[in-house]
């Protein structure tokens, strides 16, 4: 993973960045030390609709359907002295209860986008057992594809399109692992092996969109 201050690469189980010290510490005494309870969908700016949050919710409902072990959450807020938008997501996945998550889904499964509807920028941030799978370039791509639609205040375009290339890149490195998986299982069986063992990012796969019913 890396740090949400300084962007180095940090141990997904180190305490604080070894670069600049930045640890959830620091961001808990901006924005508090308690679990928040809060759904997968929040739109604490009330910037949507109610036709645009039935989609939207739709569409994350299909997300955890396609991916069995991740979710993905979005938050709508106006930040005025936020620090980064990616010092708050990563707080917010820390400190997060997603009531509407099962509890078989942890939060170091969860991806977070954060929208800040007043400077009209979003940031992306992914737990440390999702974030080996998301490369800087994917993550920078689905923001950027998502860019003109944030610009123009058209946040249910914005979301739809962050959310559809983030799956696509999912699915692309779910099928490359269970080839891997398998590959390796016909070395086992080659070679009598009792040692391989590979899993995938998810077990099963669910491809395909349906429509969610308003």
């Amino acid at each position: 993973m890396k740090c949400p201050r300084c962007v180095q690469r940090v141990h997904s189980m180190a305490r604080e960045c070894p670069h600049c010290a930045f640890s959830i510490a620091n961001v808990d005494r901006i924005f508090g030390q308690d679990d928040v309870r809060l759904r997968t969908l929040t739109d604490a700016a009330g910037v949507l609709r109610r036709r645009e949050r039935i989609a939207l919710r739709g569409r994350l409902d299909q997300f955890q359907q396609n991916f069995p072990q991740l979710f993905f959450g979005i938050y709508f807020g106006s930040f005025r002295e936020t620090p980064s938008l990616r010092q708050f997501g990563f707080w917010l996945l820390n400190r997060g209860a997603f009531e509407d998550v099962e509890v078989s889904r942890p939060n170091a499964g969860g991806i977070l986008l954060s929208v800040d509807v007043g400077g009209k920028s979003a940031g992306l941030t992914s737990g440390y057992a999702v974030a080996p799978f998301l490369s800087q370039e994917a993550t920078f791509g689905a923001l950027s594809s998502a860019h003109p639609y944030f610009l123009e205040g058209q946040w249910l375009r914005a979301s739809e399109s962050v959310l559809g290339r983030i799956t696509r890149v999912l699915a692309r490195q779910s099928r490359r692992s269970e080839r891997d998986a398998k590959e390796l299982g016909a070395q086992h069986d080659h070679t009598g092996s009792s040692e391989v063992g590979l899993r995938g990012l998810r077990e099963r796969h669910r491809g395909g969109r349906t429509k969610s019913k308003a």
